[in-house]
């Protein structure tokens, strides 16, 4: 009896509903298993509720952005790879994001051809096995 190799599980942060429902369905029909959150709290709340292989945070959200998220999770210790989305082409938010160690910034224009394809690439490169909480 062979097992099947376990699915790659993507978080995805954004505060858009209609935007999360996309990404889940773009993600899901690349193969992923998805968990989305509305916030970066809401994803720092849930950190010991499963395995997270890669994480896809949206840069502009209300209270913490992308940026203050991904630092966040560096600060808790979380290597899992980062991926950061955004609408606003901005060399800034690009140099913010790689300080804080986040390797792939990805347009939202261009998610549905290249997010599956960073998701690889992250997780090809990464140096840290993925994020398994602690009991």
């Amino acid at each position: 009896m062979s097992c099947a190799p376990a699915k790659i599980v993507v978080y995805v942060v954004d505060d858009d509903q209609g935007v999360l429902g996309s990404l889940r369905f773009l993600l899901e029909t690349d193969g992923f298993e998805v968990r989305t959150f509305r916030s970066g709290p809401a994803l720092l709340d849930s950190l010991g509720d499963g395995r997270a292989d890669c994480i896809v945070i949206d840069y502009k959200m209300p209270g913490m952005n992308g940026v203050d998220l991904a630092q966040r999770l560096r600060d808790l210790k979380v290597e899992t790879p980062v991926l950061m989305i955004t609408g606003y082409p901005d060399e800034t938010i690009s140099s913010r994001a790689a300080a804080v160690g986040v390797r792939h910034v990805v347009l939202k224009p261009h998610l549905e051809e290249s997010l599956a394809f960073h998701i690889r690439d992250a997780l090809q490169n990464a140096a840290a096995p993925a994020y398994t909480p602690t009991a």
